[in-house]
């Protein structure tokens, strides 16, 4: 027999208040306040108010239509930010005195007593888990409660799941396309939008699949690995072996001190047979640069390459360096390679570190890294492996955090249900259709494991079985239905938020991040590849089919001929 999903949620929301206590707090973005949102969200909650409203109890539900960069999933993210806005929704004594001076003249004064006495206590929040591959018109998240404080959390619970998904959706595809094998870094704040835009493109990119970033405080904030090495400032900022104030280094094991710089002329002498390379050629500058670098962190040394030209002097000076402080007892970690032909530059690289290793006896040089910048986006990485670069990572950042090729993802909070009552919005557009009623979702797999298809049920409907005969049907499109018999069945909803607690263990950010790539290996390659992907199935029971279509043909108006 079918149970009421309010009341299951009422009884984990016991079982789990206590543990998750004060949980939310941490790292709160005081930005993230019942004010940032739309005036309109505050008029309606007036109307709604002066209209006896106040009793009512609602069921919104906040899902997309499409999903974004011309693919076939999305990543949901932005859960636990909307969980901290709950447990700390409330309007202070100040917002207050704002409102009275920014709403229309006539407002009654009860109203804004009323509105200081607001919290999310009654509310219950049904969630997909973060880090779950979703899909249109699947409610990522379900929200239940009294009708004027749950229409005040729209804009705020929109703008919290809209970018972060569409950031962590974007970071998946650059890992898709980058391999499990290249590391991807973040790189992007200085392009972000906004100083918040910065966080949420860190953490979110961490959440897709990225491994670090170039942003210390959300290094800070979120436990996030930070990177970095130095910009064409450095170099250029050197002309001479004159301008090196210090140029020893002790040696890693014995303390013997060396003359770095003489260390190094002395190996780029030797190179430049070697790589049949003109020291002449080779920029000064540069070398001191590196070698000021290399002393100021040798355990560290990755070096620019390409502020002069990469094959006749960023190679040798880097090389020279790097072979200085093998003879210190410390191994250089790599290049980066901000410019020109990645492709070519990046096996140019290896071939000459492969030359070096072989010369001089040195394995680990074989081994060095190669990190590769300069507005890379994913039609990028995919050219650079067809053309078979050598490149270890990227490091990624106009094109990442500012998703350039759809800037939102367009996620919508629609009423479903008022008072038990099943509620509806028509269109002319079909896509714009709601799906009435509270509802469950489920994720039907087949028999080779991967998901087959999500189905969304009527909450008074009993779930789908294991090895049970379903009939799945399209929302709109009568002709097009399926049997299923899934080889499992998983239920997407969690109940997160109720009795103005959060009721479930909160993931880290690392196990979230674990999670996309656990939830991308469960759907197939077809629906992941990024040339005319396969449109993953969503689906209806029958029974909330026929519920969708009578309740259609009650509000439609009735045209007539004449």
């Amino acid at each position: 027999m079918a149970t009421d999903s309010r009341e299951d949620g009422k009884f984990l929301c016991r079982k789990m208040m206590a543990r998750c206590s004060g949980h939310c707090n941490e790292n709160r973005n005081s930005v993230v306040q019942p004010l940032l949102t739309d005036l309109y969200q505050i008029t309606m909650a007036y109307a709604y108010w002066k209209s006896g409203k106040t009793e009512d109890q609602s069921v919104f539900d906040l899902f997309f239509r499409t999903n974004p960069f011309q693919g076939e999933f999305t990543i949901f993210a932005g859960l636990e930010e909307c969980l901290k806005f709950l447990e700390n929704f409330h309007y202070s004594d100040g917002d207050i005195e704002y409102l009275k001076q920014t709403l229309p003249d006539g407002i009654e004064d009860e109203f804004f007593e009323y509105l200081g006495q607001l919290t999310a206590k009654d509310v219950v929040l049904h969630a997909i888990e973060e880090g779950s591959v979703v899909f249109p018109r699947v409610p990522l998240i379900k929200v239940e409660g009294p009708l004027i404080v749950v229409q005040l959390l729209e804009t705020t619970l929109l703008t919290l799941v809209n970018y972060a998904s569409l950031m962590a959706t974007n970071a998946a595809r650059y890992r898709m396309v980058a391999g499990k094998n290249i590391k991807l870094l973040e790189f992007g704040l200085r392009r972000a939008q906004g100083p918040d835009g910065g966080l949420s493109a860190s953490k979110y990119s961490y959440v897709g699949g990225f491994d670090g970033t170039s942003n210390v405080l959300a290094g800070k904030l979120f436990d996030i690995p930070v990177k970095g090495t130095h910009a064409h400032a450095y170099i250029t900022s050197f002309t001479g072996f004159s301008e090196l104030k210090t140029r020893t280094l002790r040696h890693k094991v014995t303390g013997v001190p060396q003359d770095l710089l003489e260390l190094s002329i002395r190996h780029r002498e030797a190179l430049s047979d070697v790589l049949d390379i003109n020291t002449e050629e080779s920029s000064e500058g540069e070398l001191a640069a590196m070698v000021s670098f290399a002393i100021a962190f040798p355990d560290g040394f990755m070096a620019l390459v390409d502020t002069y030209d990469v094959k006749r002097s960023g190679l040798l000076n880097f090389c020279a360096v790097a072979l200085a402080l093998n003879d210190q007892g410390y191994r250089a970690i790599g290049i980066r390679i901000d410019s020109g032909d990645l492709a070519y530059l990046s096996c140019l690289a290896r071939q000459t570190f492969e030359q070096v290793s072989t010369r001089f006896r040195i394995p680990w040089f074989n081994t060095l890294t190669i990190v590769a910048s300069n507005d890379i986006n994913e039609d990028t990485i995919i050219s650079l492996n067809e053309q078979g670069h050598k490149i270890d990572c990227f490091g990624i950042g106009t094109h990442l955090v500012t998703c350039q090729r759809q800037p939102a993802l367009g996620c919508v909070y629609k009423l479903v249900e008022i008072n038990n009552q099943a509620r509806i919005k028509l269109s002319q557009d079909v896509e714009k259709v709601t799906m009435p009623g509270s509802k469950n979702a489920f994720r039907l797999f087949g028999a080779d494991g991967h998901a087959l298809i999500d189905l969304m049920q009527k909450v008074s409907e009993p779930p789908p079985e294991v090895g049970q005969k379903v009939l799945c049907r399209h929302p709109f499109q009568e002709s097009k239905r399926a049997y299923v018999i899934p080889s499992r069945v998983e239920c997407l909803y969690k109940v997160y938020w109720c009795e103005g607690r959060v009721c479930q263990p909160l993931s880290r950010l690392d196990q979230i991040r674990d999670r996309v790539q656990t939830s991308l290996k469960a759907i197939r390659n077809d629906h992941k590849r990024t040339l005319n992907p396969t449109p993953y199935k969503v689906a209806v029971s029958d029974h909330l089919y026929n519920f969708i279509h009578d309740l259609w043909l009650q509000n439609a108006p009735i045209g007539e001929l004449s």
